[in-house]
């Protein structure tokens, strides 16, 4: 509007200026020329001067105004965008993996950095296989916490074995099926304690925890992330490795998992510790309490057979190497 109105009266100026000057012109010499002159000129200085008094007004106006109403948007707008950016640090994940039938490279490539780029590795899963499979591939040293299912606990393997059932879409014959799901699943956990003691060299510690009822989802924790593995959504139901959430440090799913672990930690469960010093008798004697099973050389040797074989294969069609 300022300059539409202005602009407006500088073209007025300008009119009436080229018109006495024109109309001076044509004229004779006297008063009438004379007069006709003088407006003519008038008119035109005015709107030199008008022009110039607007541009030093409008140029005041822009710096008085205009720059520090956009220099308080522009704070407003980087506030605003720092607010999002710690909700969606402390709400929202930062990588999701969606389910899968095969491992996916991509997600454990990234796992494997932040595994990495720990001190403390916490675990909270089924049978602890993949947590020890990871602890062979890196080379580092970490105090490990691993929460797995207790065998003797008839519940313990009940939902894992009805996501099993889930991928397989047994439908036949499913009471043999579920008990041969079941078989297979105790072989896991009893799979997954040989491989922390085969890993033991690689840590300070690991601290094993077996609870009688594990929480379905597995959990990775690590110092700056944690990875939430939803074998509780039936969202991929079909797909072998269900889909995945990584939030990060600062997160409030971070907060309440560490605080999970102390719990854990501090509940009744059977507990123990395999150290690098750790003898074969000794993990045996853990094993024995845990499992209910007194295993021979024999037999000790076959599960460590068959988790180095489960070790190759996951490695090999994760791209892992090893």
């Amino acid at each position: 509007m300022f300059w539409t109105r202005t602009g407006l009266l500088l073209a007025v100026l300008i009119v009436v200026s080229s018109l006495a000057s024109w109309l001076a012109d044509q004229v004779g010499p006297g008063t009438p020329k004379t007069l006709l002159s003088a407006l003519g000129t008038g008119a035109l200085v005015s709107a030199v001067v008008g022009f110039g008094q607007t541009l030093i007004t409008a140029s005041a106006s822009q710096r008085a105004m205009v720059t520090p109403l956009v220099e308080e948007s522009r704070k407003a707008l980087r506030e605003l965008s720092d607010e999002y950016r710690s909700l969606n640090s402390e709400f929202f994940p930062t990588h999701v993996f969606e389910a899968t039938t095969e491992p996916d490279p991509a997600f454990n490539a990234l796992m494997m950095r932040d595994l990495g780029a720990t001190r403390q590795f916490l675990f909270r899963g089924f049978s602890g296989r993949y947590a020890a499979v990871r602890l062979l591939l890196a080379h580092a040293e970490w105090e490990v916490r691993a929460v797995v299912a207790d065998p003797r606990g008839r519940s313990a393997v009940t939902g894992r074995a009805r996501h099993l059932l889930r991928h397989k879409g047994a439908d036949s014959d499913y009471e043999v099926e579920y008990q041969r799901v079941q078989e297979h699943l105790h072989e896991d956990v009893k799979t997954g304690l040989v491989g922390l003691y085969l890993a033991r060299g690689r840590c300070t510690s690991i601290e094993v925890t077996a609870v009688i009822d594990p929480p379905l989802d597995r959990l990775e924790l690590f110092d700056d992330s944690v990875w939430v593995t939803l074998y509780s959504s039936v969202a991929g139901a079909p797909a072998l490795y269900p889909r995945s959430l990584r939030f990060s440090e600062g997160s409030f799913l971070y907060d309440m998992q560490r605080a999970e672990f102390a719990r854990l930690r501090a509940a009744d469960a059977a507990q123990f510790t395999i150290t690098p010093e750790t003898t074969r008798d000794e993990f045996l004697a853990h094993f024995t309490e845990i499992t209910g099973e007194a295993p021979s050389d024999q037999r000790f040797r076959e599960l460590s057979e068959r988790f180095h074989a489960f070790r190759r294969d996951f490695a090999a069609k994760a791209e892992l190497g090893g």
